[in-house]
């Protein structure tokens, strides 16, 4: 008789757990070499993001980051915004390491946290990169992978991710738009 060996989840996983930790490190540090290249006095600029500074930006980037690490802590008014942005990064590398089949609270109800990362916090990290670069002049660039996976995402989601907090009203693209500005000017972004 054989005997049936179950290979437990976070075995059968591992390419594609490390396909998550490697595509959430590679976007986070992309907004990191923006934070880190912000110029000093650039942090009360306006961000595309409505209603934000280049700080708001990169505070609720941190904040997001301090929560999936399991850290209460949250970035204060007086912190200095870089110093407590690598603190939360350095957070998240540590977490990375960690369990990720766990679940956590999620946008639409508890999730494993690789989940978590894949989809949401990947697409957040991506889209504040862009609203960091465009408020303190900064590369603007962005991962071309990744926002190809993202639009996709998002795409047949329509109306339903417009609301306060979340993404305002599309805009329109440019004739002949290249990728990224159809991304973003779908999640109402300026050109």
């Amino acid at each position: 008789m054989v005997t049936a060996v179950r290979v437990p989840l976070t075995f059968a996983t591992v390419p594609a757990m490390q396909a998550i930790i490697d595509q959430v490190t590679r976007l986070s540090d992309a907004f990191d070499a923006r934070v880190q290249a912000a110029p000093a006095d650039s942090w009360a600029n306006v961000s595309p993001c409505e209603g934000w500074t280049a700080r708001d930006v990169v505070v609720h980037v941190s904040n997001n980051f301090n929560g999936i690490a399991g850290t209460e802590e949250k970035v204060g008014d007086h912190d200095n915004i870089v110093e407590a942005w690598n603190e939360a990064y350095a957070r998240l590398k540590d977490r990375l390491q960690g369990d990720l089949t766990v679940s956590v609270p999620g946008p639409m109800g508890p999730m494993p946290l690789a989940q978590m990362l894949g989809r949401f916090v990947s697409m957040d990290v991506l889209v504040h990169t862009f609203d960091l670069a465009r408020a303190v002049g900064g590369d603007e660039q962005l991962d071309e992978e990744a926002v190809a996976m993202s639009y996709s995402a998002l795409k047949p989601m329509g109306d339903m991710i417009r609301r306060p907090g979340v993404f305002g009203a599309a805009t329109e693209a440019p004739e002949g738009a290249d990728l990224q500005t159809q991304f973003l000017c779908f999640l109402g972004r300026p050109a």
